[in-house]
């Protein structure tokens, strides 16, 4: 017979089980196993977007690391302790539609931005959660990049701010509206 006592021990185990499952999430593929990795997306001819934001000062309490798509001066950046560096080299990116010569910016400007929205993976440490719309918060695991070959000839209609690591380059690439940046160590 179901006791109410049974009930509770029962959602006691279920719960301290949930929060000692290290979190990992894994996006267009089958779960991953490496221990070291807190989000990993599939390998198809698909990239991962960053945040718009409408310039770098938007968003001045950004934590080392955090990535962006500037739209003031149509760049990919990521925050270092001396500023922000920019990722994407050259200067001549856009949110222009080619194909409808629309500024793909009015797409963000009718929605109303939700500044509590937050997703959180991983462990939280004890710094105080970081401002951002997508926290990995583990120190000793990674975010892996999907992986693209050639991604300058494979990935059809690229958005500004898309980043991928291209497989046959091996190395990391960016766009910036119109041309694709690559970074080798």
């Amino acid at each position: 017979m179901i006791t109410q006592n049974n009930i509770i021990i029962s959602a006691a185990i279920l719960f301290l089980g949930i929060l000692l499952i290290p979190a990992q999430v894994a996006i267009g593929k089958t779960p991953t196993v490496n221990t070291s990795v807190s989000l990993e997306f599939g390998n198809e001819n698909r990239g991962m977007i960053l945040p718009w934001v409408t310039n770098t000062s938007a968003i001045a309490d950004a934590v080392n690391g955090t990535m962006i798509y500037d739209l003031s001066d149509h760049k990919v950046k990521t925050k270092y302790a001396s500023g922000w560096k920019d990722l994407s080299v050259d200067a001549t990116g856009t949110t222009v539609d080619p194909l409808t010569n629309v500024d793909g910016v009015m797409i963000q400007d009718s929605h109303t931005e939700n500044t509590g929205a937050k997703v959180s993976i991983g462990t939280p440490t004890s710094v105080p959660e970081a401002n951002g719309i997508l926290v990995l918060e583990d120190q000793n695991k990674a975010m892996i990049l999907p992986k693209v070959a050639s991604p300058h000839l494979n990935i059809i209609d690229p958005a500004p701010g898309m980043m991928v690591y291209d497989t046959t380059a091996k190395q990391l690439a960016v766009f910036n509206g119109t041309v694709w940046s690559f970074w080798k160590p």
